[in-house]
């Protein structure tokens, strides 16, 4: 160091000047019209489209990003791409979209990727189960696997103070005989590991908050990297740790206030217009706008905010996901319904939770839940209960001048920050 100062002591005027001077700017990059053009009419389409398209990326492969709405030079690549493939001029065009989203919503129904709520960590994820067959629940997680052992999903929870987010990610990168670790990411509530071996490659993210950490596991064969990639990208997106169901805000009671009941959850509700929430509530309930005879009902919920969802043309027999809040948060529950009934493992609390089929539409809502359901060491066998349709659903939101007419591909997982556990006193 001493020798350094010395040669910049004794350099002439004009070349300590010249050492000191502050670089110039770096030149502008060049501006790319094709991108910016991109960028004006992928920005111009509303966000629920965006993220859709996004997520068509992702099954068609041409996407490795976070689904965010958001324009980058990932998603211009991979529009770009798409619609070399598909030889379009413009992937952005009503028509282009179409395929793109088509495209997408084969490759996921070819995976049978289905969103749902782990029973024992908590968490939401998405699992391809046409390729993970097997299921086993764990300790603190469930395990998913292929037939051939190939690949393996694993979540894991764990209760506050047990351990560490700092913890896991050291022991996530800590040296390993053949084991190199490819990418690392640390936030102050989450993090996210990638790692290789000769054979085979992994993925493993864990997020923290008031219930704990949670978070998951995929390690599978190197020589499935192209069939699985895209599936990891899938799950990683569908990831939700700690679902939770929005409260429906109190009115203040006028003083002197008579003494009432503590509140309860007493149903599920699906917001439909800003402040707006369809469900299916007892009488009397304050903040009820408006029932129908087949018991839904409209509610006043301030900050409720809606997503973008599409109304199915008839309640179809077949395997759906229901959305309920509880106590921990909202769950997906899968459920098939058969003759105007759903059959489903849904718990108190779930009436009015909506029901989302093979193609992601709003199919119905629970019509009603037991007052007193039977129950086996604390939780609520399947049982059948009655559907309301998406036509009586469509007549009544018409009644009140609201249409739903959002993205199919929303489905359940784009419905879930519409979901209301709704009280009543």
């Amino acid at each position: 160091m001493v020798w350094i100062l010395a040669l910049a002591l004794l350099a002439p005027a004009g070349l300590a000047s010249a050492q000191t001077r502050p670089p110039p700017p770096p030149a502008a990059k060049p501006a790319d019209p094709a991108m910016d053009a991109t960028r004006a009419a992928f920005e111009a389409l509303p966000e629920p489209e965006r993220k859709a398209l996004q997520d068509a990326l992702v099954w068609t492969g041409d996407f490795n990003g976070v689904v965010s709405g958001g324009f980058g030079k990932r998603t211009f690549e991979a529009l770009q791409a798409f619609a070399a493939r598909a030889r379009l001029a413009d992937p952005l065009t009503g028509e282009g979209r179409t395929a793109l989203r088509a495209a997408g919503e084969a490759a996921r129904k070819a995976a049978r990727f289905r969103v749902q709520a782990d029973p024992v960590s908590g968490a939401v994820v998405g699992v391809p189960e046409a390729l993970l067959t097997k299921r086993t629940a764990l300790p603190s997680g469930t395990r998913w696997q292929s037939a051939d052992g190939k690949v393996t999903f694993e979540t894991r929870a764990y209760p506050p103070e047990a351990e560490t987010l700092e913890g896991l990610f050291e022991r996530a990168n800590a040296p390993l005989n053949g084991r190199k670790v490819t990418y690392r990411l640390q936030k102050p509530d989450f993090v996210v590991v990638t790692a290789e071996t000769a054979t085979g490659l992994s993925y493993t993210r864990y997020a923290a908050g008031p219930q704990g950490i949670r978070g998951f596991l995929i390690g599978y064969d190197r020589a499935l990297a192209g069939e699985v990639g895209r599936l990891v990208i899938a799950m990683a997106n569908a990831f939700e740790p700690f679902p939770a169901a929005a409260p429906v805000a109190a009115t203040p009671a006028p003083s002197p206030a008579p003494a009432v009941a503590p509140a309860r959850l007493v149903a599920t509700g699906l917001a439909v217009a800003p402040g707006r929430v369809l469900a299916v509530v007892p009488e009397g309930c304050a903040g009820t706008l408006a029932r129908d005879p087949s018991g839904l009902a409209l509610v006043e919920v301030a900050g409720a905010k809606p997503a973008a969802l599409a109304l199915a043309k008839s309640l179809a027999d077949g395997p759906v996901v229901a959305l309920a809040a509880g106590a921990e948060g909202v769950s997906a529950v899968p459920g098939t319904v058969t003759e105007g009934r759903v059959t489903a493992p849904l718990q108190p609390g779930s009436a009015g939770a909506p029901l989302f089929g093979a193609q992601g539409s709003l199919a119905g809502l629970v019509a009603s839940y037991p007052a007193a359901p039977r129950l086996v060491a604390g939780v609520a066998p399947p049982m059948s209960l009655p559907v309301v349709p998406a036509a009586i659903i469509a007549a009544f939101l018409a009644g009140k001048g609201i249409a739903l007419s959002g993205s199919r591909e929303a489905g359940p997982a784009g419905a879930a920050p519409a979901i209301v556990g709704l009280t009543c006193r």
